[in-house]
């Protein structure tokens, strides 16, 4: 008798580890998995705090815009090709010799707000300041205006950009990491090497840098300096407008290998001191 209630109590205890492992079993196999929703990025105040800024910045922008002639106003909208800017530019030329301030400061507000929240087509007003202002003042232009809005951007990332980055380049984010980790005492040198170069989108670098605890003197020098040879070349393509036929015609092999060979005399001192820290 007390052998048949062993093996009954055996028997009962078998059963339940059974069942948890045809579960088990069952979970793991791929049709039993379901596509798990993700959470959305923002907390409910990391959103408002969002809005409230996108808000303020777009009341403003309506404002200034509000103040241009009504034949001006109408016909303004963001320019997506080529064409688009030509049109824009023979639109706005007459309304920018005639009103230099109030032009510039309703440019300046455009590029700024797209810079800032990271809205594409940025290059468009490039082109725009060298069609209509020329090389010096298009370039001083659009420097301004480009480090401005990279500096706010930064600021705003600082409130609510770690879910973005986190969010949309997760692996990107942890090999920049990595990479700034490695290059502190010659920080400014490789922020240089990444904005002259096209390594990696601006806008990647304007919302991942405070994150990855990149200090702002050394974000702005960077941007100040490093965007200097990319606007140069945008700015002088807006000389010959009419002849431009593609976005993509002004980055052609030549240009990129222009671009690289000055980012790679910026990072020298870099490679040089860990080749020596090694020795």
């Amino acid at each position: 008798m007390p052998a048949a209630r062993n093996l009954i109590r055996n028997t009962r205890s078998i059963r339940p580890k059974m069942r948890d492992e045809e579960k088990a079993k069952q979970e793991d196999s791929p049709s039993a998995k379901k596509p798990k929703l993700e959470r959305f990025p923002f907390t409910r105040w990391e959103f408002t705090a969002a809005l409230g800024v996108l808000v303020v910045f777009s009341s403003g922008l309506f404002c200034i815009y509000l103040g241009m002639p009504t034949s001006v106003y109408v016909n303004l909208k963001l320019p997506r090709t080529v064409s688009d800017l030509r049109l824009l530019k023979d639109h706005l030329a007459t309304y920018a010799k005639d009103y230099p301030a109030q032009f510039i400061l309703g440019y300046c507000s455009t590029y700024i707000f797209m810079q800032t929240f990271m809205i594409p087509g940025t290059i468009f007003m490039s082109l725009l300041a060298g069609a209509l202002f020329g090389v010096v003042r298009g370039l001083f232009l659009v420097v301004f205006n480009a480090t401005a809005g990279a500096s706010s951007c930064f600021f705003l990332s600082k409130l609510i950009g770690r879910p973005i980055v986190n969010w949309f380049w997760p692996d990107k984010l942890r090999v920049f990491q990595a990479e700034i980790a490695k290059r502190k005492e010659k920080l400014l040198n490789y922020m240089l090497f990444l904005r002259v170069t096209p390594t990696l989108p601006n806008l990647f670098i304007n919302l991942a840098s405070p994150i990855v605890d990149i200090p702002f003197h050394v974000f702005f020098l960077a941007t100040l300096l490093g965007l200097i040879p990319a606007s140069y070349i945008t700015v002088r393509a807006g000389l010959a407008l009419g002849d431009l036929k593609s976005v993509k015609d002004l980055y052609d092999f030549k240009t990129l290998s222009m671009l690289f060979l000055i980012g790679s005399i910026i990072i020298f001192p870099t490679l040089l001191k860990r080749k020596r820290i090694y020795e």
